[in-house]
């Protein structure tokens, strides 16, 4: 008989101890059979009722919890979740039973989901589950908690990025960098144990460690994933590198030699982000030096066409109503938080629900009439018509092909919404600029889609480093900044020792939130898009392609749609673009225009680092 993989961990910790007694102990009158395709089939219905229910609870306590915070939600919100977590651990652990058994392709998928459900597993053993969820969340409040003192005021890491996105000192912005960084040392000494603790969960559930685990999510084995991520950076360095040494030299050219050297990587702390990862916020320093621009103001227009909140709601639905989708419900209008409340707290971080896996679809939002507002309507919208279009499958199924398509459908339709054409055709401007605006468009648009592309790779490569011992404590920011160097180009403004936790920086670290599913997002919008562009005959420039009431494409896009997880992602991407293979090919021909232009630029420079 061959043990389950925790009866085998259970057996070889005692070997030791029983080998003296093998001898004179007779062997067992029988032993315990080996799990059934019916007890697999009964387990998986039996998860599937269970989180079902659990799942509805908790997205019920979190509406509440998110728009009406008090103690008593925070409470109730924490019961829900913590409800969830430990039915999550054992149904994964339970669906490890069944590793061996013979089961059809439907079941295996499922108990492969449940397995791949934890993203921080515990062992079994006893105190484990607690003392990492202890770790989690001293590493979440630390975080959450942390303020640092600029010019005699406490800041949270909120207002530090709204600040250094307009700040142009430069010795400011290394203050500000430094200080929030400073702020995760504390983080230096509780991570290596939350990654032993991990590993351990990990082990058990049969993968070499979490990263393993993490790699395991994309319908293919761990290095062949790995192995992806690359070729698809392979893809879109030279345009990254392209745009590095353009904004470089306007860095330079701004700041001079002594802050930002015409050659090497560009100075984190300078590109108006935090982390570095989207430049948007300093195109007034890049933008081109002559030429129109854009040649409108989407903010203006939509103040001046009298959009308030419901009416850029309404219009983000007749986005996809006008591509062949039904219309919200009526309890969508009813239920959703539009803006922020006059009485109470709220979280107003914008976000899509599916409360009941069926029908009550929500946003939460506190909208303002601005041209960010518009494209986020438009993506969290994206969402809800996902999560409609495969409320038919059974709950395990009931998600995205992987967790990059989510974003990336959301994205999708954010990246049409901006686009001119799009706006003259919902009378948002009166006429779409000619082609001389296409420059300042695209470059506004790869400070965002483009820049933040190695970033996305990065994080998630560091964490795979660590979870696989190749980096030890002792390194973890000589690491994160080797890879910051390798893949962005960017340096920290000042020297980081041996006690800083730099990593920590980022909010998705501290909370171990996976980060892979953002580089894939961004590729996989552009991938959509093409694929959308060509579905509906357009010959122009890809970025000026709007598909504004294409039933023939709303049709193909929801055939994607409504198999949520059921099938491999290949099969999802395939059913909408004819494509089995994720390809960056489609960022490289939206962004052709600039990539040229940029060439132009930066000639008779040194670019690279």
């Amino acid at each position: 008989m061959k043990l389950s993989l925790l009866a085998a961990v259970a057996a070889a910790a005692l070997a030791p101890a029983l080998a003296h007694a093998e001898a004179a102990t007779p062997p067992a009158a029988s032993a315990q059979p080996a799990p059934t395709a019916a007890e697999a089939e009964a387990f998986v219905a039996d998860a599937e009722k269970t989180l079902a229910a659990l799942n509805e609870y908790s997205q019920r306590s979190a509406w509440v919890q998110e728009t009406y915070i008090t103690d008593d939600t925070n409470w109730l919100l924490a019961k829900a979740n913590s409800e969830s977590t430990d039915a999550g651990v054992r149904f994964a652990k339970g669906a490890a039973r069944f590793d061996h058994t013979v089961v059809d392709p439907v079941t295996r998928r499922k108990l492969e989901l449940l397995k791949r459900a934890l993203v921080l597993p515990a062992s079994s053993r006893p105190g484990a589950s607690k003392e990492l969820a202890d770790i989690s969340a001293q590493l979440d409040t630390i975080f959450a908690a942390s303020t640092v003192d600029i010019d005699g005021k406490a800041l949270t890491i909120n207002d530090l990025e709204q600040l250094l996105r307009t700040e142009r000192d430069p010795a400011k912005t290394r203050e500000i960098w430094v200080k929030w960084h400073d702020a995760a040392k504390p983080m230096r000494s509780l991570y290596p144990r939350l990654v032993s603790l991990s590993n351990e969960g990990a082990r058990e559930l049969g993968y070499p460690d979490t990263g393993a685990l993490w790699r395991s999510w994309y319908d293919m084995p761990p290095a062949q994933f790995e192995a992806t991520e690359e070729r698809l950076w392979t893809q879109v360095e030279p345009l990254y590198k392209n745009l590095h040494c353009y904004v470089r030299a306007k860095l330079n050219a701004k700041y001079g030699d002594a802050v930002q050297p015409k050659t090497g990587p560009i100075r984190a702390d300078l590109t108006g982000n935090m982390w570095a990862q989207s430049w948007g916020a300093i195109y007034d320093i890049v933008k081109p030096a002559d030429g129109p621009g854009l040649g409108y103001d989407l903010t203006q227009s939509l103040v001046a066409h009298g959009y308030d909140p419901m009416k850029m709601v309404k219009t983000g639905e007749n986005f996809y109503t006008a591509a062949g989708f039904a219309p919200l419900p009526d309890t969508f209008w009813k239920r959703s938080q539009f803006t922020k409340p006059r009485d109470r707290d709220v979280v107003c971080h914008a976000s899509a629900w599916d409360v009941d896996d069926k029908d009550d679809l929500r946003v939460k939002m506190c909208i303002h009439i601005n041209d960010e507002d518009f494209y986020t309507v438009h993506h969290e919208l994206g969402h809800n018509f996902y999560q409609r279009a495969y409320k038919d499958q059974p709950t395990l199924f009931r998600n995205g092909a992987n967790d990059g398509f989510h974003e990336a459908i959301g994205d999708y339709a954010g990246l049409n919404a901006l686009t001119p054409t799009y706006l003259k055709q919902i009378g948002l401007i009166d006429a779409a600029p000619g082609p001389e605006a296409d420059i300042p468009y695209l470059l506004n648009m790869a400070l965002e889609k483009v820049a933040i592309l190695p970033w996305a790779l990065l994080v998630d490569k560091w964490r795979w480093q660590v979870f696989a011992g190749q980096t030890t404590p002792e390194h973890y920011t000589d690491a994160w900044n080797a890879l910051r160097l390798k893949y962005q180009g960017v340096t920290p403004p000042v020297p980081r020792g041996p006690d800083t936790f730099d990593p920590g920086a980022k909010f998705h670290v501290a909370d171990s939130t996976p980060y892979a599913r953002y580089y894939l997002a961004d590729i996989y919008e552009f991938q959509f898009y093409r694929a959308a562009c060509r579905q509906a005959g357009w010959k122009g420039p890809l970025n000026r392609c709007s598909v504004y009431g294409n039933k023939d494409v709303g049709a193909r896009f929801n055939a994607m749609l409504k198999l949520g997880q059921s099938k491999p992602w290949p099969e999802a991407l395939a059913a909408f673009t004819g494509e089995h293979d994720i390809d960056a090919s489609a960022i490289s021909e939206y962004f052709a225009p600039l990539n040229a232009w940029l060439t132009r630029q930066n000639k008779g420079r040194a670019c690279g680092w």
